[in-house]
C-alpha cells in the first residue's frame, strides 16, 4: 500500500530535477522501492546535471564496482573545461562584486549601475549574461551557495524581467536545497508576487507558473516553523486552489493534512470540505477520503479504517514522513500529531450526532483501549465545548441536547449574501462606467 499512495512520480514532475533528489533520498531510506531501482532514477536525472562525481560514485554503488565508463570520465573533463571558461568570462564583473567600496557605489537604479560599470569599469552586458551563465552552470554542478549567491548580484543588475525571473527560481531552489528555510520563503513571496500581477505573461502560463510554486513551496511549508498555517494561506486562495483543481489534485492531500493538524480550527475549514466532497471521485487520496468519511458520508467506521492507511501514508512520504530533529519547530512526529488530531475530529462529530454513546464503541472508533478512551472523553469534554457526562458504571457517555443559537443560524445562512451583493453592485457599476465612456 505505501508505494501505491506514493505521490513522488507526480510532484516530480513540477519540479527542477535538483529538488528530485531529496525526495529519491528518503525513499531509499524508507525502503519503499528496491535500491537498484531509485540508483538508476538518480543516474538518469544526474545526466542532466554537471554533477558528474556523484554521478560516478552512484554508478559505482549501482554495479559494485570502482570503474567507471570512459564517457563519464570524458564528460567530467567536459564540464570542468566549460566551469573554467565560463569563470574567466565573469571575471571582471566577479572582481568588481568583491570590492566591497566599489559596490557601495550601486543604487537602486539599474540603468545608473549599467552606466557606472560600463565608464568606469568597462563591465558590459556581456560580462552581466556570463554571470548568469557562470551562476546557472554553479547550480548544474550542484554549488548552491555560490549559485545563491551570483544569481542574487545578476538580479540586482538584470534588466531583462524574464531573465530576471528565472534568476530568482533558481535562487529558491538553491536556498530550499541548503535549506535556508527563512530565505527561501521570502524568495517563494517574491515569486508569488510577480506570478500574481496583471503584467504576468498569459493567463494559461500563470496557472502553470502557480502549480510549479506549490510544488516548491511543499518543502519549505514542512520545514518552516509557521508553515503548516502559509501552506493554507496560500493553497486556499482561489486562484491557487482552482489551480489544484483543475491541474493538481494531488496537491489536496497537502492542504488537508495542514487544516487537520493546525493547532487552531481554521474558519476555512468548512469551504475547504465542500472542495473535498466536490473532488471526492477525482481525487483518490486516505487523507481526504478520511475527511469525506467524517464530515461528508458520516462513516466512522470508514474514517477508522482510512486512519490506518492514513499513518502508513504519511510515515512514507517524502514531505510528511520526516523523523523529528532535535531543535525543530516540532519534536512530534507529524504522524502522531495526525493521529491526535483525526481522534479529535471523530470523537467531536461522533458525539454531537449521538445522545448517548457506548464507551467500547467509540474505543474502536479510535483504534484506542477502553481505558485511553475513557481518559481521552474526560479531555475532551474539558477542552471542548461538548456539554456530556461519562457515567463509568454503565460505560456510556450521555451527550445534553445543544439547541442551536438562532442567531448564530442567522449570521451563517446571510454571510454569503454579503460577498454576492459586493459582486453584484461591481458589476453594475462596471456596467454603468462603460455605458458612461460610450
Amino acid at each position: 500500500m505505501a508505494s501505491k499512495y506514493d505521490l513522488t512520480p507526480r510532484v516530480a514532475q513540477q519540479l527542477d530535477i535538483h529538488l528530485i533528489f531529496p525526495l529519491l533520498e528518503f525513499l531509499q531510506e524508507q525502503g519503499l522501492y528496491p535500491d537498484e531501482y531509485i540508483l538508476k532514477a538518480k543516474i538518469e536525472l544526474l545526466n542532466h546535471t554537471n554533477m558528474v562525481d556523484y554521478a560516478m560514485d552512484i554508478h559505482k554503488s549501482l554495479y559494485h564496482t570502482d570503474d567507471v565508463p570512459q564517457e563519464m570520465m570524458e564528460r567530467r573533463a567536459e564540464v570542468v573545461a566549460r566551469l573554467k571558461a565560463l569563470e574567466e568570462a565573469a571575471a571582471p564583473l566577479i572582481t568588481f562584486l568583491q570590492n566591497s567600496s566599489a559596490v557601495q557605489e550601486l543604487r537602486a537604479d539599474k540603468q545608473h549601475n549599467l552606466q557606472l560599470l560600463q565608464e568606469r569599469y568597462q563591465i558590459g552586458p556581456d560580462q552581466i549574461e556570463a554571470l548568469y551563465q557562470y551562476a546557472k552552470f554553479q547550480f548544474e554542478c550542484g554549488n548552491y551557495s555560490g549559485a545563491a549567491d551570483y544569481l542574487y548580484q545578476y538580479r540586482a543588475l538584470c534588466t531583462n524581467s524574464d531573465r530576471s525571473v528565472s534568476a530568482l527560481w533558481g535562487k529558491l531552489a538553491a536556498e530550499i536545497l541548503m535549506q535556508n528555510w527563512d530565505i527561501a520563503l521570502e524568495e517563494l513571496n517574491r515569486l508569488k508576487e510577480i506570478i500574481d500581477s496583471k503584467s504576468f505573461s498569459t493567463p494559461l502560463n500563470q496557472v502553470q507558473n502557480r502549480i510549479w510554486l506549490m510544488h516548491w513551496s511543499l518543502f519549505i511549508f514542512f520545514n518552516h516553523d509557521n508553515g503548516r498555517t502559509l501552506i493554507i494561506d496560500l493553497f486556499n486562495q482561489d486562484k491557487y486552489l482552482n489551480a489544484i483543481q483543475t491541474s493538481a489534485p494531488h496537491l489536496l492531500r497537502y492542504l488537508a493534512i495542514a487544516f487537520i493538524v493546525n493547532k487552531r480550527r481554521r474558519p476555512q475549514f468548512k469551504d475547504f470540505i465542500k472542495v473535498i466532497q466536490q473532488e471526492q471521485h477525482s481525487c483518490k487520496d486516505p487523507i481526504t477520503e478520511f475527511l469525506a468519511c467524517i464530515y461528508v458520508d458520516y462513516d466512522f467506521d470508514g474514517a477508522q479504517e482510512k486512519m490506518k492507511e492514513c499513518e502508513e501514508l504519511i510515515l512514507n512520504d517524502p514531505f510528511l514522513g520526516k523523523r523529528a530533529e532535535e531543535g525543530s519547530f516540532s519534536s512530534v512526529p507529524l504522524r502522531d500529531e495526525f493521529l491526535e488530531n483525526a481522534r479529535l475530529f471523530i470523537s467531536e462529530t461522533y458525539c454531537r450526532i449521538h445522545q448517548r454513546i457506548d464507551m467500547g464503541v467509540l474505543a474502536e472508533k479510535l483504534n484506542l483501549n477502553l481505558e485511553e478512551a475513557e481518559r481521552w472523553m474526560v479531555n475532551l469534554i474539558r477542552t471542548s465545548k461538548l456539554d456530556a457526562k461519562i457515567d463509568t458504571e454503565t460505560g456510556t457517555v450521555t451527550m445534553e441536547p445543544n439547541q442551536p443559537n438562532v442567531y448564530e443560524q442567522l449570521i451563517d445562512h446571510t454571510k454569503p449574501l454579503s460577498g454576492r451583493t459586493y459582486k453584484l453592485v461591481s458589476q453594475l457599476l462596471e456596467h454603468a462606467q462603460t455605458q458612461l465612456a460610450r
